[in-house]
């Protein structure tokens, strides 16, 4: 026999513990890495065309991993765990693959 409604026990999940960790829109360690990078091209060569260039690059690289997060946040994570296990799965199958 089924058990009634009110004796099951309900958990809240709050919204800051499920949503991915973004930053302007996309993934937070990848857009501070490449703000770091282009920080680091405009102080090292101190002119106003490195300037430029560095902000446009950051820029060109938020916009990128900004569509990169909207297909799916989580995109750099599933990447790299990709790459850890292709000594496993070989991305194609033979007869004459040794095991």
């Amino acid at each position: 026999m089924a058990e009634p409604a009110s004796t099951l026990s309900h958990s809240r999940i709050h919204r800051a513990l499920s949503r991915p960790n973004l930053l302007m829109g996309a993934d937070r360690e990848l857009v501070l890495l490449t703000g770091l990078a282009s920080v680091i091209l405009i102080f090292v060569v101190l002119t106003w065309y490195a300037a430029l260039f560095g902000f446009a690059v950051w820029l060109v690289t938020l916009a990128a991993l900004r569509m990169m997060a909207k297909a799916d946040p989580l995109m750099r994570r599933v990447y790299l765990r990709h790459v850890s296990y292709r000594a496993y799965y070989r991305p194609t199958s033979t007869p004459w693959r040794r095991y």
